[in-house]
């Protein structure tokens, strides 16, 4: 079998293929890097990494990036590092962007292998589609990459030269503070400052209005209590200096849903950016994925494009796809191991 892995700062994600390419299994687990790598041990062990040992391993990561470590590339010796003390592969691959090299070279080729996962998704997409618009709308981040004609549109690159370009934006819906998202945000009929504070993330918001599946809600809420409607409310509620007694529900809702726009609205702009290129036409579709593939669909439909879920379109069931979804980048690397073989 071929283990595919995206071993992350906040979550590890597995995808794992039989000899046929079937899909045994997809899941996701939390994992605290900036902690520490015995983090990531944990992670691994409690997803049986130890008992893989004898299988095939391919390894993307975008983990080293967490402060812990001095710099990415002590993070991607880390890394690579506690996968192989976990694991002890056999047989192990590591993705650098445009296909793989071994554990030895990785260490030396850090700069191509840090957070290069998105590429995995990239060139997976690129095979199966023409054109596209691929968005992978994690916890933390959000990927914007398109194909046109069939291959990928732009190089590696690495973080900062994607934040320049628009490609990467640092929101998600699960761990990305509210102060990021406004400053100012209407509420009772006036502009209420917003508080500079972490007392709340986008994934109260998502709690709030149900569309978060509780399945991949793994990161730590902001004041480290539960994830009820309730305590997300709350959460929210401290945000413009209130309880959440000194207001009606439906008051919160309306304050959740503007959060939520205000989110889609820093979307909607960073893929009016990518589509202003001209690479691809109208008809291209939107390739949705990641935790927050809800949001894809909607952005989607605000662009008037045709919405493709990512497991849909590898031939997911219905029963795999929301796991695949989120394990996108770890289910694509396994893919393109396998083609390797």
């Amino acid at each position: 079998m071929i283990f595919g892995w995206d071993l992350g700062g906040a979550h590890v994600k597995l995808a794992v293929l039989d000899e046929q390419g079937r899909l045994v299994r997809a899941v996701q687990a939390p994992c605290r890097l900036w902690l520490g790598p015995d983090e990531l041990a944990r992670a691994l062990q409690s997803l049986g990494a130890a008992d893989a040992r004898d299988h095939r391993h391919a390894v993307t990561m975008t983990g080293e990036l967490v402060d812990h470590f001095a710099d990415r590339a002590a993070g991607v010796t880390a890394i690579l590092e506690t996968f192989g003390s976990v694991v002890l592969p056999r047989d192990v691959l590591v993705f650098d962007g445009t296909g793989f090299t071994t554990m030895a070279t990785a260490r030396e080729r850090w700069d191509d292998v840090a957070s290069a996962n998105w590429r995995a998704t990239l060139l997976l997409t690129a095979s199966l589609l023409d054109d596209a618009l691929v968005l992978d709308i994690g916890s933390t981040t959000t990927d914007l990459m398109l194909v046109a004609g069939g291959q990928p549109v732009d190089p590696p690159q690495d973080d900062h030269e994607r934040l320049a370009a628009g490609t990467l934006i640092y929101t998600g819906v699960v761990r990305t503070p509210l102060m990021a998202l406004a400053q100012q945000v209407p509420f009772r009929g006036r502009e209420v400052g917003v508080m500079a504070e972490h007392f709340a993330t986008s994934g109260d918001l998502y709690r709030i209005r149900g569309e978060l599946d509780p399945t991949f809600d793994h990161a730590d809420t902001a004041d480290g209590r539960g994830k009820s409607r309730t305590e997300s409310i709350a959460r929210l509620a401290r945000m413009v200096g209130l309880d959440a007694n000194a207001a009606g529900e439906n008051e919160w809702l309306a304050l959740a849903a503007w959060f939520a726009r205000a989110q889609e609205r820093l979307l909607r702009t960073a893929c009016d950016r990518q589509l202003a290129r001209g690479r691809i036409g109208p008809d291209a579709s939107v390739v949705g994925l990641g935790v927050g593939s809800f949001l894809a669909a909607k952005l989607a439909a605000a662009l008037d494009r045709r919405f493709l879920d990512f497991a849909t379109l590898v031939g997911m069931g219905a029963e795999d796809a929301p796991a695949v979804d989120v394990c996108g980048p770890a289910y694509a690397v396994a893919r393109l191991a396998q083609r390797t073989a």
